[in-house]
């Protein structure tokens, strides 16, 4: 094990000397040392020594240091990236305290990201921690140049409608992720990302082409394993912003079975952000935000072309009073699932979400809703 690389706090846009050296090295070397190797051979055996180099030289920003980005930022460390910058404006208060497992008593009063780095840290000291405190949203477009993904958790709606605007201007790679209590969210804007699925080879041809409206198959290759025939699939997905997809309906065919499938979460978490953009900040359990809540969610239920009866009296109740509670068990599992697919995108490997996953911990729900701008759409 290497010896621990001291946590640097970033107050500029770049790395610092210490990281710019750190991913030049790794953007030049071509194989990974023995002692790495051997750190992180159950998962080179999973997914391939080449999936594990994307990974050893990526960067990585995570924004909004809560128990969400708690649980992405532990995933993506312990997997092997190249570094993690860990961004947060705030201090931590006591609230923090209940679900947020890298922060404790004598951080409270200390900037978040900054309490948190340590503990981050000592999971691999191999993957070098960054810390910078300014707010995300005031950070100029180029900032984000030099990373490859940028998660954003648990910020408002304009936030990450700001910060998605900036990463698609930088060609960068980008998810948005909060919890609202027992309820969350998952959204990813992965430009145009190519990845490979390996299954058992079946008696049907695989043809190349469009195979959904935002997913097509680019080349098919073959390779046998004893006596077993595996196909290994390239395919591409094509995404839209986080923009283009809030003002769009769900898929114009499916048919009403499968929109009412969808439940009550997905118009629920489309109203919060809309409830955010009107009213400045979450609903609280009053009987005023409940009757406001009621009217959004009743109007983008319609907009976005969902059965009304998914605008439940029962749902909204427990929604709204979620709306503002931290959960670790919700933020573990949305974490979990955040950081496996950015581990999968880095290594170019399997289906990644596409691009809405709402989470109902209520009754154990996670559907993934494809939202593509209207004129994709016509």
């Amino acid at each position: 094990m290497a010896s621990a690389i001291p946590v640097e706090e970033v107050a500029m846009p770049d790395l610092g000397e210490q990281a710019q050296a750190a991913a030049s090295a790794n953007v030049t070397s071509q194989t990974i040392s023995a002692d790495e190797v051997a750190l992180y051979d159950r998962q080179i055996r999973l997914w391939g020594m080449e999936a594990q180099t994307r990974m050893r030289n990526a960067n990585i920003l995570i924004a909004g240091m809560r128990a969400l980005a708690n649980e992405v930022a532990k995933n993506l460390v312990l997997a092997g990236i190249g570094s993690l910058t860990v961004m947060d404006s705030e201090d931590v208060v006591e609230d923090d305290l209940g679900a947020q497992f890298f922060v404790s008593e004598e951080d409270v009063g200390i900037n978040r990201a900054r309490a948190a780095a340590p503990a981050i840290q000592k999971l691999n000291p191999r993957v070098p921690v960054h810390i910078d405190t300014d707010r995300v949203k005031d950070k100029p477009a180029d900032y984000f140049k030099k990373f490859d993904i940028v998660i954003v958790t648990d910020m408002d709606i304009d936030t990450m409608l700001l910060v998605n605007d900036a990463t698609r201007q930088c060609e960068v790679k980008f998810y948005a992720a909060a919890t609202y209590g027992l309820y969350g969210f998952i959204f990813a804007d992965l430009l145009e990302h190519e990845f490979i699925v390996k299954r058992i080879k079946s008696n049907m041809r695989t043809q190349c082409g469009q195979e959904t409206r935002t997913r097509k198959i680019i080349a098919t290759t073959e390779t046998k394993e004893g006596e077993t025939m595996w196909e290994f699939v390239r395919k591409e997905e094509v995404y839209c912003s986080m923009s283009e997809a809030i003002g769009s309906q769900v898929d114009k065919k499916w048919r009403q079975r499968r929109r009412k499938n969808v439940g009550s979460i997905l118009p629920g978490i489309r109203a919060l952000w809309e409830f955010q953009q009107n009213f400045g900040r979450l609903p609280e359990s009053t009987k005023e935000d409940f009757k406001a809540f009621t009217t959004v969610m009743t109007e983008v239920a319609k907009a976005i072309d969902v059965p009304p009866e998914l605008v439940k009296s029962d749902f909204i109740r427990l929604f709204v009073e979620n709306a503002t509670a931290e959960l670790s068990p919700v933020a573990a599992v949305l974490g979990g699932i955040l950081a496996q697919d950015a581990i999968n995108v880095l290594a170019e490997q399997e289906q990644p979400i596409q691009n809405l996953l709402v989470f109902d911990g209520d009754i154990s729900a996670a559907p993934i809703v494809v939202l593509v701008s209207q004129a994709e759409e016509d």
